[in-house]
């Protein structure tokens, strides 16, 4: 079947008008017109015909042998290794792809398909990149021969829909009281900052935190490549970086845009990671009236996202480690820690506020904890527990927050 979809492929491309800008009808139509001669020969029957058709328009016109990956909700993640090697996740497993590129040239073809839609560049001199496709999936791209086995291209796929907070709580990502103390520190303008391991459901975690955030307010958005799915703020500007390229157009970075962005009159900010120097712009941000603000890093807890912020702010600039950790301590307010645990499912693992420092060491109090009870049919149980009350509760009174707080249990334990 691959010989026949490469040959039809190329008498479908010798038949093509170069002169104009052909439409997916025109294309589908000399499909039709090309597979009808082809079937003369070599009876198909309705399905192979089906088939055929759809895997040449691919070829032509889409993502080729990936799109029926693409298009299955199910499918979570694709990543090929090579136009030979494909693989995909789908419901928490992992699965080998049939499909196949027809060569590396096919499989670079694609590539630079998929960079060209949004300004980006691919090439040997620029041969690493971050993009997304329509939809918004996150695509990451790096091109042999760095990538020894061939081109290597990992997507990461998001829901039509954003998950909400209700949803995250019916498949038991989060509990219900955690769900609504966190709208509650959210709704009074806390800072807040996500970890998580790749694939812990940082970026899911965020866009349902920000249906909390009130509709009346401006929100700025500042990513590598847009994906982030701001619910019911029409307020919203949302930014991306730009690399360079060879005919001299300038890189714009997470940084630049952090600081055209405190020009914008926002009343909250919100960086989809934080992985470099810009942590230092985010932090300052943060300590500078604009109080709500949201972001994301890599970490394996809480504590570690401190050590890493350290490390983040220390690459954009040199300061003694004690001022580091004073921006930190009076930047941030809380940080949620997600994990992905054994069984492939993705829970709120900590939620814990920075109290402030003792001793020249950042505090950490936590206020929810998973908390496992043991296995249950192959999955992993347990709940989402309050184990501590916030210390600082001055947002709240100044959100008229505090008596939903205090109700909530949010300001109840000692």
């Amino acid at each position: 079947m691959d010989d026949r979809i490469s040959r039809l492929r190329e008498r479908v491309l010798a038949g093509m008008d170069l002169s104009k800008e052909m439409t997916d009808e025109e294309i589908e139509d000399l499909i039709a017109k090309e597979m009808a001669q082809t079937a003369q020969k070599h009876p198909l029957s309705l399905k192979e015909r089906m088939y055929l058709g759809q895997q040449v328009f691919n070829s032509l016109r889409r993502l080729d042998v990936i799109q029926e990956l693409i298009d299955d909700p199910a499918v979570t993640e694709i990543m090929v290794n090579g136009p030979e090697n494909i693989f995909y996740e789908k419901d928490g497993a992992m699965h080998h792809w049939e499909g196949r590129f027809a060569s590396e040239e096919r499989l670079q073809d694609v590539l630079q398909q998929i960079v060209a839609r949004h300004n980006r560049v691919i090439n040997r001199a620029s041969p690493i990149v971050d993009t997304r496709l329509a939809d918004g999936s996150r695509v990451n791209i790096v091109l042999n021969p760095i990538s020894l086995g061939g081109s290597a291209v990992t997507i990461r796929k998001f829901p039509d829909e954003p998950f909400t907070m209700d949803r995250l709580v019916e498949t038991g990502s989060i509990t219900k009281e955690a769900a609504d103390a966190l709208r509650i520190l959210v709704q009074s303008k806390y800072s807040i900052f996500i970890s998580g391991g790749t694939g812990s459901g940082k970026t899911t975690f965020l866009n349902a935190l920000s249906q909390y955030i009130p509709s009346e307010e401006r929100i700025i958005t500042i990513e590598d490549s847009a994906e982030l799915q701001i619910q019911n703020v029409p307020n919203l500007v949302r930014l991306e970086t730009r690399n360079s390229n060879m005919e001299g157009v300038a890189a714009i970075t997470i940084r630049d845009l952090i600081r055209t962005a405190l020009r914008m009159r926002p009343d909250r900010i919100i960086v989809g990671e934080c992985r470099g120097a810009e942590a230092v712009d985010m932090l300052q941000a943060m300590n500078t009236g604009h109080d709500g603000s949201l972001s994301t890093g890599h970490a394996n807890s809480c504590g570690d996202l401190l050590s890493r912020l350290e490390m983040m702010v220390l690459m954009g600039m040199e300061l003694p480690l004690p001022v580091i950790r004073r921006q930190i301590a009076s930047g941030i307010d809380i940080i949620i820690h997600l994990g992905r645990l054994r069984d492939r499912s993705r829970k709120l693992i900590a939620v814990d506020e920075i109290a402030g420092i003792a001793e020249g060491e950042i505090v950490l109090k936590e206020l929810f904890r998973f908390e496992e009870t043991g296995v249950c049919v192959g999955k992993v149980c347990g709940e989402v527990k309050m184990v501590g009350s916030l210390c600082h509760q001055e947002k709240l009174a100044a959100a008229g927050m505090l008596e939903a707080a205090k109700k909530g249990g949010l300001c109840g334990l000692s």
